[in-house]
């Protein structure tokens, strides 16, 4: 399955997503599928790579072993970060209305489909 397939398939099974991207480390877009502006995901996307790094420092810091995925809420969206590999993360943004454990299942579930095809 290829990362467009798995990153459309990600936000056409989560209710009220609003889009995926696979970044590589340097915050760069490596592939996007959304229902909004393109530029937005990654300009999101670009900065998530500075959380995760801030996550990882203190996980380093607290040793409470590797972080996976993190979400971070706002007053309209939840941002799903998730850890592929040192040098790949997800991101997903999805409206407040969705249900966030389903989300969660849905990301998580792309992460180990990523895994394989990096």
């Amino acid at each position: 399955m290829s990362f467009e397939e798995i990153l459309k398939d990600l936000v056409d099974q989560v209710p009220h997503a609003i889009g995926a991207i696979l970044v590589d480390w340097e915050g760069e877009a490596v592939m996007e599928h959304c229902h909004c502006d393109p530029y937005d995901m990654r300009f999101i996307a670009a900065h998530e790579g500075i959380i995760l790094a801030r996550l990882q420092q203190m996980q380093s810091i607290a040793e409470i072993g590797a972080i996976q995925d993190v979400v971070v809420s706002a007053s309209t969206e939840h941002l799903i970060i998730g850890v592929i590999n040192q040098d790949y993360s997800l991101m997903m943004s999805v409206d407040r209305s969705c249900p966030l454990g389903l989300a969660l299942y849905n990301f998580r579930r792309a992460i180990v489909e990523l895994k394989k095809e990096i």
